[in-house]
C-alpha cells in the first residue's frame, strides 16, 4: 500500500508538470529569484560576495521533504552557467528534485537553497541524466538562526558550496542524499522544442530570456557587495 501511494504522488507529479506554459514558468524564475534577493538581505544568511563571484554556475533550488512512515521528497529549480571568457551568465536550465524513500519519517522541511558550482567539473554534472551533489557539497543550509551548517574546510577546492534557508522539522532513519535530474518537459515548454541541459547550458542555442536576465543582474549585484 505504502509503495502505491508512492507511485501516485509521483504520477501526479509529472501530471502537473506537463500542465505548466512558459508564463508560469517565468513566474517560477522570478520566485527563486525573489527567495535568493530575500536571502541576501539577512546578514546571517547571505552568500558571501567573494564565493558568488568564484562561482562557475548556480543553482536556486526550493525543496520540500514531508514524511510519516515513507518519505517523499520534492523540489524543481533552475540552473545558470557563466560563460568564462565573456563571464555573462547565460539561460536558464529547469531541473527537478524528486525522490520517495521507505523508511521511517515523520515531520515535513521546506527549504530554498542556492547551489555554487566552483569549476569546471561542477558544472558539467549539469548534463548528466541524474546527479548527486551531497557527496561534493561542502555546507549545507541553515536554519532560521544560523548560515551554513558545518564547517567549510578549504573553500576554494570545494567543487561546490550550499547555502539556503529552510523552516520545519524532518527527522528519520531513511533521509538519501540529494538528486537532480533535467527538468525536460519544463525546459521542451519554455524553450518550443526539446533541448538537453546540455543544449541549453553549454550549446549556444537559446539566448537569456528576460526573466533569466532579471536573475542574473541580481546575481551580479550581489557578487559586488561584502
Amino acid at each position: 500500500m505504502t509503495r502505491l501511494i508512492v507511485a501516485l504522488m509521483l504520477t501526479g507529479l509529472a501530471a502537473s508538470a506537463l500542465a505548466v506554459d512558459k508564463a508560469q514558468l517565468d513566474n517560477r524564475i522570478r520566485k527563486l529569484s525573489a527567495k535568493f534577493e530575500r536571502m541576501q538581505e539577512k546578514p546571517d544568511k547571505r552568500i558571501p560576495a567573494e564565493d558568488l563571484r568564484q562561482a562557475q554556475g548556480i543553482i536556486l533550488l526550493d525543496r520540500t521533504k514531508a514524511g510519516f512512515i515513507f518519505a517523499f521528497q520534492g523540489g524543481n529549480g533552475v540552473a545558470m552557467i557563466k560563460d568564462p571568457k565573456s563571464e555573462h551568465w547565460g539561460p536558464v536550465a529547469f531541473i527537478n528534485a524528486d525522490e520517495a524513500s521507505l523508511g521511517f519519517q515523520i515531520g515535513g522541511q521546506q527549504s530554498f537553497l542556492v547551489i555554487l558550482l566552483m569549476n569546471t567539473n561542477a558544472t558539467r554534472l549539469l548534463t548528466e541524466a541524474k546527479f548527486d551533489f551531497g557527496g561534493e557539497a561542502r555546507g549545507t543550509a541553515g536554519d532560521s538562526s544560523a548560515g551554513a551548517e558545518g564547517t567549510i574546510t578549504a573553500p576554494e577546492k570545494a567543487s561546490m558550496l550550499v547555502y539556503g534557508d529552510r523552516a520545519g522539522l524532518f527527522g528519520g532513519a531513511a533521509i538519501k542524499g540529494d538528486i537532480l535530474s533535467p527538468g525536460l518537459e519544463d525546459n521542451t515548454i519554455y524553450y518550443g522544442r526539446g533541448l538537453t541541459a546540455k543544449d541549453i547550458l553549454f550549446g549556444n542555442t537559446v539566448k537569456p530570456t528576460e526573466a533569466a536576465e532579471e536573475l542574473a543582474k541580481k546575481i551580479i549585484r550581489y557578487s559586488a557587495t561584502s
